[in-house]
């Protein structure tokens, strides 16, 4: 399967790098979103042009998945500390993980590709080992779930911030009647209680199946 990731990688060519062409991939996606992010767009800010931004990437999608990685590098990985129960560095992680993909809102749109950049692998083989030396055997299944909790959690506060907000429980709170439970509570919850109380909930179902 070839990808960024699988091709060889290109000594710098009229001092422009790797690193410097994702640092400002970044930037203008924060700017713009994806939908703002060209190759010419790219090349522009970054004062060159477009040949030889491709000497280094040769599509727009090979830019978006070292941006995602690059994304990904910013969750620190939590440091071992002897005694510690097995959840708590799985806690911080999948919370660094969630508040960097948060910093970069367009992020949650391009989720759904195969994360097989350096950094994304290494916090996956962090959690991983983290599992096995817990007591899952096969730690396949709790990783999976682990990730699509942060990601679900992630695409639906952006999705909310961007397009609904407050009318939603303005709608619901006029028509309480009909959905009153949505109506006391609303849909638009405290996003880091409610992701924190919701990842306790799934730690702790792994921790009874893991008993």
């Amino acid at each position: 399967m070839e990808n960024v990731w699988s091709r060889p990688r290109r000594a710098p060519r009229q001092t422009l790098t790797l690193e410097r062409i994702v640092a400002e991939a970044v930037a203008l996606l924060d700017e713009e979103g994806v939908t703002g992010l060209t190759m010419r767009r790219l090349a522009e800010r970054l004062g060159t042009g477009s040949t030889t931004l491709y000497w280094h990437v040769r599509t727009k999608e090979d830019v978006l998945d070292l941006a995602l990685d690059a994304v990904f590098g910013e969750a620190p990985l939590p440091a071992a500390r002897p005694g510690d129960p097995w959840h708590e560095p799985v806690r911080a992680l999948m919370g660094a993980w969630r508040s960097a993909l948060l910093r970069h809102p367009w992020s949650a749109t391009v989720l759904d590709r195969p994360l097989l950049g350096p950094n994304a692998l290494a916090r996956t083989e962090f959690l991983f080992q983290t599992l096995i030396a817990a007591g899952f055997p096969a730690p396949g299944g709790a990783a999976h779930s682990l990730a699509a909790f942060v990601t679900g959690s992630v695409i639906s506060q952006v999705t909310w911030q961007e397009r609904a907000g407050e009318e939603v429980d303005v709608f619901l709170r006029e028509r309480a009647g009909g959905w009153p439970g949505l109506a006391a509570h609303g849909l638009a919850p405290e996003w880091d209680a409610t992701f924190a109380e919701g990842l306790g909930y799934l730690l702790a179902g792994m921790e009874r199946a893991r008993s």
